[in-house]
């Protein structure tokens, strides 16, 4: 792959939210941004016997934040890194490879929603974000931001 830059912009923020465990839980949270006009654009679900961790990427993180603080619900954000992955196998391979050659953790990782350009999205929460993106747009990899997403 040919080194390619990217213009750097804000990271991609997940939203890391409590549910209950009960029927229509993630539904209503759904719900809730939409009626917001901010739609899901990653999501990630952790289920327990009494609680259920949904990890959420949306498509308008500030106002997110402020719906989250006005009802009151209780998150966590963190950054992520996306990575463009153009043959999904191939490419996951080779950018799981780079990361590891590198010596960088990944804590968690999950595909994206909607496609982006006609390929697959791969969120990834690591050890050092700028480490890996450096160490992905090096390998030629194209990363996304929050502004790619938000559209």
């Amino acid at each position: 792959m040919a080194a390619q830059t990217t213009d750097h912009g804000p990271p991609v923020k997940q939203f890391s939210v409590m549910l209950q465990n009960r029927v229509g839980a993630l539904a209503a949270l759904v719900k809730m941004l939409r009626m917001s006009a901010i739609e899901v654009m990653g999501l990630s679900v952790q289920d327990a016997r009494d609680a259920t961790i949904a990890r959420i990427v949306v498509s308008d993180p500030e106002q997110t934040e402020q719906l989250f603080l006005e009802k009151g619900i209780p998150h966590t954000v963190c950054e992520l890194l996306v990575v463009e992955l153009k043959e999904a196998g191939p490419n996951l391979l080779q950018c799981l490879d780079h990361l590891m050659g590198a010596e960088t953790n990944i804590d968690f990782a999950y595909p994206l929603l909607p496609a982006y350009r006609g390929y697959s999205l791969l969120a990834l929460h690591v050890d050092d974000l700028e480490f890996a993106t450096s160490v992905l747009n090096s390998a030629g990899f194209v990363l996304l931001w929050q502004d790619s997403l938000s559209r």
